[in-house]
């Protein structure tokens, strides 16, 4: 109950914070701006055609998943290259190409890509929510496939680098928000590669262990992986993520873009992208708790994103 409770209140506060940058940041773009706005949109839309018709073709929903890393990438350097080719931009375009070639990496060694491109590993997620009764029919799922996989999606992508669109046409110098900026989008990078490195490690641990027929030695018996980072948060991977992009909207700020504040309508990216990891937090703990009878233990104990207590697994 204190989870849902707890979910819903940063749900409210997060969609109240879009509703100001709206209200307080306005909507005008110039018309270089608009121009390269369109160049980003029709990439989009080009991958919104291929996610859905090779999805449905392939019955593999993971185009989408293979192209996160990938297209931001692009998005950033289309901006910087049409804004150009400013230090705050390249800067802002450099760090999401380190971001983007580590998660695809991390995302290849767990067999996401192949020659056959349709082919490779599907998210496990995908199978347990078209399992879901609502999605009977098979037309329920290929809407679902439709607007929420590959069209949503793709627009949440294309939100990482609204900030970068924003600062495009600024003449604000490279300054103390950009610093702290930068150095916040580092820190949080190197997180999430220690948190994913340490979550990789341990699960082909467990799985040669299994493979050699051995029994479980601690803390594999668990099942899941309470090594490194995850010893003293449920999500260090997803706070590493989170942090990336929130660090992303401080350069729309040291350009001045968010004449009122702090508040401006390129935070709907990285925010609306906070609210879909409330939910795929949500479901991977659901599935979890279902999964390993000791979950719910390391749930009482660990919270998601603050280290305040190390898990003991001699506790129950």
């Amino acid at each position: 109950m204190k989870r849902t409770v707890g979910t819903v209140v940063s749900a409210v506060v997060v969609i109240a914070l879009l509703v100001l940058g709206f209200v307080f940041g306005g909507f005008a773009l110039t018309e270089t701006q608009s121009e390269t706005l369109k160049i980003l949109l029709i990439v989009c839309g080009c991958s919104v055609a291929f996610c859905f018709v090779v999805g449905e073709l392939a019955q593999n929903f993971s185009q989408m998943d293979k192209l996160w890393s990938i297209l931001p990438i692009a998005y950033a350097w289309i901006v910087a290259g049409k804004g150009g080719m400013k230090p705050r931009l390249v800067v802002y375009a450099l760090i999401v190409t380190v971001w983007g070639v580590r998660l695809t990496i991390n995302f290849a060694r767990k067999g996401a890509y192949r020659l056959k491109f349709w082919t490779g590993e599907e998210d496990y997620r995908w199978s347990i929510v078209r399992s879901n009764p609502i999605f009977r029919h098979k037309l329920a799922w290929t809407l679902f496939d439709l607007f929420f996989i590959s069209l949503y999606q793709n627009l949440l992508v294309l939100g990482i680098c609204l900030p970068s669109l924003a600062a495009m046409e600024s003449t604000a110098p490279f300054g103390a928000w950009d610093i702290a900026a930068t150095v916040l989008a580092v820190l949080f990078l190197a997180l999430e590669t220690v948190a994913d490195e340490y979550q990789w490690r341990f699960h082909q641990t467990k799985k040669k262990l299994l493979s050699e027929g051995k029994a479980l030695p601690k803390p594999y018996d668990l099942g899941f992986n309470t090594t490194g980072p995850w010893s003293r948060m449920r999500h260090p991977n997803y706070l590493g993520e989170q942090g990336i992009w929130l660090s992303l909207y401080l350069f729309a700020i040291g350009a001045g873009a968010a004449s009122r504040g702090v508040f401006h309508w390129s935070a709907a990216g990285p925010l609306l992208l906070i609210l879909l990891f409330m939910g795929s937090s949500a479901l991977g703990e659901s599935i979890s708790s279902k999964k390993y009878p000791r979950y719910k233990d390391y749930i009482e104990q660990v919270r998601k994103y603050i280290p305040i207590r190390k898990f003991d697994p001699d506790r129950h």
